[in-house]
């Protein structure tokens, strides 16, 4: 085992500022929704607002942050050794079987993380995004229509909206779980607040394929002593 920066420190900031974010929305839109009751209907609509307007935010800077560091090419698709993950996740982690991918901090990914992530940036997070703008702005005075972007009926912009946000918790309980099978309970937890992970030195994982980026010019931190 050897330890490796893999995680910098906007992505951890943009990493738990997001699962923040999720977590607060989610609380807010099941208050909006009638599910629960904890800050009152009318101060939930002003919360959720706002950390929705946070949100946006927080994705550009990252948006930014991705093209400028080529991190966006972490998330690229690939088919090298995906049946290998899927048999890892369905047999080989109950086995105490080796992983089948080397994490680096060029390839951050597994192949099977690299499909859902990518799913989930291209298609459940605008789905959220755009039903929740223009379910923000539904003019409630004019009833059943905003005429400014012809939005003719609210009730599909609201089954679009809660189908992305169960999306969204769906995969918040999966990321939780695999947060645990790192090498102890904890490592995985550990490594994206410090942004050291340990890493295998062993042959047994595949080296890095050529959809993998080249690193960050970025002077990376000295390995703290242990």
């Amino acid at each position: 085992m050897k330890r490796e920066y893999v995680y910098p420190a906007f992505g951890r900031f943009w990493h738990w500022s997001q699962a923040f974010l999720i977590l607060f929305l989610a609380v807010t839109g099941f208050e909006i929704h009638g599910s629960l009751r904890f800050f009152g209907y009318e101060q939930a609509v002003r919360f959720h607002n706002g950390a929705a307007w946070s949100f946006l935010v927080l994705i550009a800077f990252a948006v930014f942050w991705h093209f400028t560091t080529d991190e966006w090419r972490q998330y690229v698709p690939t088919w090298e050794n995906l049946r290998a993950q899927a048999e890892y996740y369905l047999f080989g982690i109950f086995q105490d079987a080796p992983h089948p991918t080397r994490k680096t901090r060029q390839r951050k990914l597994n192949p099977l993380q690299k499909i859902v992530y990518a799913g989930l940036k291209l298609f459940v997070l605008p789905l959220v995004w755009i039903s929740g703008l223009l379910y923000m702005f539904y003019r409630y005075p004019q009833k059943y229509e905003v005429l400014a972007i012809d939005v003719t009926a609210l009730p599909p912009i609201a089954l679009a909206h809660t189908a992305g946000a169960f999306a969204l918790l769906c995969f918040l309980v999966a990321h939780l779980y695999l947060t645990t099978t790192g090498h102890t309970l904890t490592s995985n937890l550990k490594a994206i607040v410090t942004g050291w992970e340990e890493v295998d030195e062993d042959g047994g994982h595949s080296a890095p394929g050529p959809s993998a980026a080249p690193a960050p010019a970025a002077a990376e931190p000295a390995a703290p002593s242990r």
